[in-house]
């Protein structure tokens, strides 16, 4: 029999560095789960991502036991990276921070295939590179 969920949360953690202090314990406290068992499952896998936001959804059972799973980061993490910057741009009509060449737009569009709602490669490409115009950001 399966068990029933309780609650599901989505938040954004950085890699390898979850505390049960906020954002992690706000969110997951109220519910009652095993914050320091959560915080070193979560930072043991992962410790290769140390400090990239990682998205992750945790279900949370009614007996308090819960699942998560990991999502691989935000696009604007991603590109953000790729063009070694901190942000993106204020006013992206009036200001360019950087370029994104097209096999940093490929490679950034395969990590994110599998939480994107494209078909193929080529669509998306073109959200990750919608995603890099809208932060200023030059695709070449």
């Amino acid at each position: 029999m399966a068990k029933e969920i309780q609650a599901q949360v989505k938040i954004q953690i950085p890699g390898g560095k979850a505390t049960p202090a906020p954002p992690v314990g706000t969110a997951l406290g109220p519910l009652g789960i095993d914050m320091n068992g959560f915080v070193t499952q979560f930072n043991e896998q992962t410790k290769e991502q140390m400090g990239t936001i990682i998205p992750v959804v945790v279900t949370i059972f009614k007996d308090r036991s819960f699942t998560f799973i990991l999502k691989s980061p935000p696009a604007a993490v991603l590109i953000k990276e790729a063009i070694k910057k901190e942000k993106g741009a204020a006013d992206q009509k009036k200001e360019t921070v950087g370029t994104l060449k097209q096999n940093d737009l490929e490679t950034i569009a395969t990590k994110k295939m599998s939480d994107l709602s494209a078909r193929d490669i080529e669509q998306a490409k073109k959200i990750i590179a919608g995603t890099a115009r809208s932060m200023g950001v030059k695709v070449e």
